[in-house]
């Protein structure tokens, strides 16, 4: 079957893709969050031209569509970023929707998961909040929907060092816990807030109130500095979500810059890769493995979470 058509539905915060063949088969898909719109540009600009009339194998789905991305990338080499990637992600989750389709199965068993049901955590983005009101918003989460794992925003967005306010690190840290109670799993997100010092001291007080989950404690795009978090600390040190390069992940691999490994299906460029991604045999990290396992985290592969 050939790519005949591909088309977009956007506003600046979310985007769709709908992939339709010769054959009149569709699929949908979403490309990355955060100013859809200029991604959706980019897919008709930089991406649309070089798949349309290409050819889809259902029979090889993995090798072939990264196969197509590949290529794509290949003629827009002098754009090795982001924002390719965002776009293309509209197009290969289509395409996996498009083949789940067209076998009348859920893509999750395409690539392997089995019939049960995927753990899910309730997560905030929400910093302009005191964590009181944190607190109260988490639990009522968990009574109405039945989350049994949350995480939670600790210092400032790309904060150079500093909380959201004064304090404010030391009392969420402590009171979403307290307040969620026992047999509920709690992380954190610092959003790249910390320098190693901060980041470890921060670390030792999530330790100490039972967090299992530290994403992105110092600026991710220094990894030096994450790396001598996590090896000063016993809880999992996370991130990775802002990479899409595969030579970042090698690199975080075999220096064991994180203990658990986040890539986000959007900014990768789509499902295809990110499975390329957690077959650790391709990073060369067969016998290495995370430090620890917690519920909190689902591992894939060696220490790569992307569920």
């Amino acid at each position: 079957m050939r790519i005949s058509r591909v088309e977009t539905f956007s506003t600046p915060d979310v985007g769709f893709v709908r992939v339709t063949t010769d054959g009149g088969e569709t699929g949908w898909g979403q490309m990355s969050t955060y100013h859809a719109d200029i991604t959706a540009q980019v897919l008709h600009r930089q991406v649309a031209p070089w798949v349309l009339g290409r050819v889809i194998d259902g029979d090889h789905p993995v090798a072939d569509f990264l196969d197509l991305a590949g290529f794509v990338h290949e003629r827009e080499h002098k754009f090795p970023g982001s924002y390719v990637r965002r776009a293309l992600a509209g197009l290969d989750t289509a395409l996996w929707d498009l083949l789940g389709r067209m076998v009348e199965r859920p893509v999750a068993s395409l690539i392997g998961g089995g019939p049960g049901r995927v753990r899910a955590y309730g997560s905030s983005m929400k910093r302009d909040i005191t964590p009181e009101d944190e607190a109260d918003r988490l639990c009522r989460l968990r009574d109405d929907y039945g989350f049994d794992a949350f995480k939670f925003r600790v210092g400032a967005e790309c904060g150079r060092g500093m909380d959201e306010w004064p304090g404010r690190t030391e009392a969420i840290v402590e009171a979403v816990p307290r307040a969620l109670g026992p047999g509920i799993v709690t992380m954190v997100d610092a959003n790249s807030a910390f320098d190693v010092p901060r980041a470890i001291e921060v670390g030792r007080m999530l330790e100490a109130n039972g967090i299992t989950h530290y994403e992105e404690p110092c600026p991710y795009w220094r990894p030096d500095l994450t790396r001598q978090v996590t090896q000063a600390l016993e809880i999992d040190v996370t991130g990775g979500e802002q990479d899409c390069d595969m030579r970042h992940w090698v690199d975080m691999a075999e220096r064991h810059v994180v203990d658990v490994m986040q890539p986000d299906v959007m900014y990768m460029g789509g499902l295809t890769p990110t499975l390329a991604l957690a077959d650790a045999r391709q990073l060369g990290v067969v016998d290495s493995a995370p430090r620890r396992d917690h519920p909190s985290v689902r591992r894939c592969g060696r220490g790569v979470q992307h569920a």
